[in-house]
């Protein structure tokens, strides 16, 4: 193995778009769409044939039958079966994880190029046996005599075991929901509704102007009769969003969290090509920009911190290493999971004492560029497939960084259980 790192080139991503659940994907599961985006970047980088190093696909909501999905999507891609795949899971960090794990392999000369991406349905969930009705067929399994047999299926039995279960949304270790959590946040750093309605409302009009001025037409590929993401609500106002009642925190008359500035429940899927400069140059492919460097990071979330606030940590830690400050950004691109997360966030950054006492910073961390900040819109507008967003940053990111021919990105996920995930894209 070489001793000196190789750079890593984006060179382009696609997506379909993303859609409420149970709507138009309904039927078509993680199977399907990620068939659908590996076949996209396929065509649209003439890879047919082709076998790349490695492919890292993943999905946060998923059956237990696939296992396999990253391998069985290539293998219905058009790439060359003999491409390797993985199949990863980090919640909403899943795709940005998947492209580190990609970087990391060509930097080091693992491999030449590689594909990272994600998808996630929340309309095709599976649905299990309840615990005590799974326990009691085990049990039935295991039994060697039909005494044994007998008692193993009649002892205790109660038809209540055969009501079936969900796929859960809150945090094992807390019992509540990511929404529950962010509520928490957004009253301990004194975040108004009227301000995390106004980042979403920003979120709709930037995310429809992209889409007005053509910035996606070679990003998102139309499927199942959609061309634009199904969330987007380019007629959105304050006023709408005002009319809307909270969505987590629906008690105490306090809550600020609503379907309007909170993520939905969504379907879709995204991909990204990674490779070598002398790669990309063999095949006729330009690079947009170079995955430079990543970082992750966790909190404490059961004994007090905010679930979301992981990338608070992450981010300084990865500037460090390059001797950058928060300002030296071109473009910032922060997962809008919650407006309240985005803004506790840039909160905390602004913060003497939390960057003192938390990250250890002699100074603030300091604010950003408005201007700046999710330029195209982001997850509130455009949906937040869990697995998908990383890598639909990605793209857009690096599309932007090529059209501006020269700047530095940030991107910053955060997740559940308490995680985060950053990464630093140039040009």
């Amino acid at each position: 193995m070489e001793n000196t790192l190789k750079r890593v080139g984006v060179i382009g991503g696609v997506r379909i778009p993303f859609c409420r659940n149970n709507t138009a994907y309904a039927d078509v599961g993680n199977f399907g769409m990620s068939v659908k985006v590996l076949g996209s970047l396929v065509e649209r980088y003439g890879l047919h044939g082709l076998e790349l190093g490695e492919v890292a696909m993943g999905a946060v909501i998923k059956h237990s039958s696939e296992w396999n999905l990253a391998r069985e999507a290539v293998l219905s891609s058009g790439l060359a079966p003999t491409t390797p795949a993985i199949t990863t899971a980090r919640a909403c960090g899943t795709s940005l994880d998947n492209a580190i794990i990609i970087a990391n392999k060509i930097a080091t000369g693992q491999i030449e190029a590689g594909i990272a991406g994600g998808s996630d349905t929340t309309s095709d969930v599976p649905i299990v046996l309840g615990e005590r009705l799974r326990k009691r067929l085990l049990a039935l399994n295991r039994a060697k005599t039909w005494q044994d047999k007998l008692r193993a299926a009649t002892q205790g039995f109660s038809f209540r075991e055969f009501k079936p279960a969900f796929p859960g949304v809150a945090e094992p270790r807390t019992g509540m929901s990511m929404g529950d959590h962010c509520e928490k946040m957004a009253k301990e750093w004194h975040i108004t509704r009227q301000a995390q309605d106004q980042l979403a409302l920003e979120s709709h009009h930037k995310l429809a102007a992209a889409y007005e001025a053509g910035f996606f037409e070679d990003l998102v590929v139309p499927f199942r009769g959609l061309k634009r993401d199904g969330f987007l609500r380019p007629d959105s106002t304050m006023d709408k969003l005002a009319s809307l009642k909270p969505a987590f925190d629906k008690t105490s008359g306090h809550g600020t969290l609503t379907a309007g500035n909170s993520t939905g429940l969504s379907d879709g899927a995204a991909a990204v090509l990674l490779g070598t400069e002398a790669w990309a140059a063999q095949r006729g492919l330009k690079v947009q920009a170079w995955f430079r460097d990543a970082e992750v990071a966790a909190v404490d979330f059961v004994h007090g911190e905010g679930l979301l606030m992981a990338p608070t940590i992450a981010v300084p830690r990865m500037l460090a290493r390059h001797g950058l400050t928060l300002q030296d950004f071109d473009f910032y691109e922060i997962h809008e999971a919650f407006a309240a997360q985005v803004l506790c966030t840039l909160r905390a950054w602004e913060s003497a004492d939390y960057c003192k006492h938390r990250l250890g910073l002699d100074q603030p961390f300091g604010s950003i560029d408005p201007a700046k900040l999710n330029v195209h819109g982001s997850s509130l507008a455009a949906g937040h497939p869990f697995a998908a967003t990383g890598a639909r940053i990605i793209a857009t990111l690096a599309k932007m960084l090529e059209q501006k021919g020269s700047g530095r990105g940030l991107i910053s996920i955060c997740t559940a259980g308490g995680m985060g995930v950053t990464a630093i894209l140039e040009r």
